[in-house]
């Protein structure tokens, strides 16, 4: 049997749900079995960790665990009930607009006077913060797009054409040295983070890891496709603000050239994107599979509902002076070269 050497390290355990995945991965224990997935917290972090490392196999799995574990029967059926928690969780909990033009009009309006996290780090946020969020934030930005184009196989005409377009700019329209999960690298190593691939999995918390894996459970079901679309409107409508908010925050705490380039890039870009996410992506989509418009919707919401918890989560802990983090980073060695960072690409 062959085992990947090159992927991230299996992460630590955080219960006994991602304890008997870890175990399972790497051959030495059975599965959890249903009454454990049922009383797990399903916003909590053995649940979500359980998942993601689920999830990663379809990615590029983990460094000494099996290829062939990406499509083990057993492992699917563990994956299908900590997935019907995690659904049936965010169903309950999201509070959904009652249509599509709603809930994109909601994204559309900047509240006069903005208390979230790119607010924070604008206006007041120190160093460690910024590299706390970005260590992060690197769950998903060293795969940035890539649950997306999950989606692609599953569109067609219009829609199709015009989403391909948009993940064609986001993995550098050609070029390798522009493949948006390089250019963050570049960020990483400025604010001195190890750039590999993964390495901050066990920093991370709970309410990061949610954020990331709602994006592989929309991705990864063709029955959920609306959802997946909704999702990736919800980011390209949101970033521009946001990022020129971070983009701010960088220039202002000196973090460096890359750092700072990373967020202008996606004020740009993304603010192209947000047209063409919602006139031909969204539009073009509902004009061929109306019925999919409340789960676009749920999409969207579902978006905003765990990026809500996740800020919450940052700004109690910065507000009251302690890290985000489960385990606390290095302190910042000297930025890196771009030799140093080409692997991630």
């Amino acid at each position: 049997m062959r085992y990947d050497r090159e992927g991230p390290q299996p992460p630590t355990a955080r219960g006994p749900l991602s304890a008997a995945v870890g175990a399972h991965l790497l051959g030495t224990g059975p599965l959890p079995g249903p009454r454990a997935v049922a009383a797990a917290p399903v916003y909590g972090d053995d649940l979500q960790l359980a998942l993601y490392q689920c999830y990663e196999l379809h990615y590029r799995g983990f460094a000494g665990v099996s290829p062939g574990l990406e499509w083990d029967p057993e492992l699917l059926r563990t994956r299908a009930a900590l997935e019907d928690r995690f659904l049936s969780a965010l169903r309950a909990d999201t509070r959904v607009h009652e249509s599509v033009a709603d809930a994109v009009g909601a994204l559309l309006v900047e509240p006069v006077h903005g208390e979230g996290v790119s607010h924070f780090l604008r206006d007041e946020g120190e160093l460690w913060q910024l590299r706390e969020y970005a260590a992060q934030r690197s769950l998903y930005h060293l795969k940035e797009a890539d649950p997306h184009a999950w989606v692609l196989p599953r569109l067609w005409g219009r829609p199709k054409a015009a989403m391909a377009a948009v993940e064609f700019d986001e993995y550098g329209g050609g070029r390798a040295e522009r493949v948006h999960a390089r250019l963050y690298a570049g960020l990483m190593a400025d604010l001195g983070l190890d750039t590999t691939y993964g390495r901050h999995l066990d920093a991370a918390c709970a309410e990061c890891l949610a954020t990331v894996n709602m994006m592989s459970l929309f991705g990864l079901h063709r029955s959920l496709r609306g959802a997946l679309v909704g999702h990736f409107a919800a980011v390209e409508i949101t970033s521009p603000p946001g990022s020129r908010r971070l983009a701010e925050a960088m220039r202002r705490t000196g973090a460096g050239p890359a750092a700072e380039h990373f967020y202008d890039e996606h004020v740009e870009a993304d603010a192209v994107h947000e047209q063409i996410v919602r006139h031909e992506v969204i539009d073009g989509l509902l004009e061929q599979e109306p019925w999919l418009a409340a789960d676009v919707a749920f999409g969207i919401d579902a978006t905003g509902h765990l990026e809500d918890r996740f800020g919450a989560r940052l700004l109690a802990d910065w507000r009251a002076g302690r890290s985000s983090l489960r385990v606390p980073l290095p302190v910042a060695p000297t930025p890196r070269g771009d030799s140093e960072i080409s692997h991630i690409s």
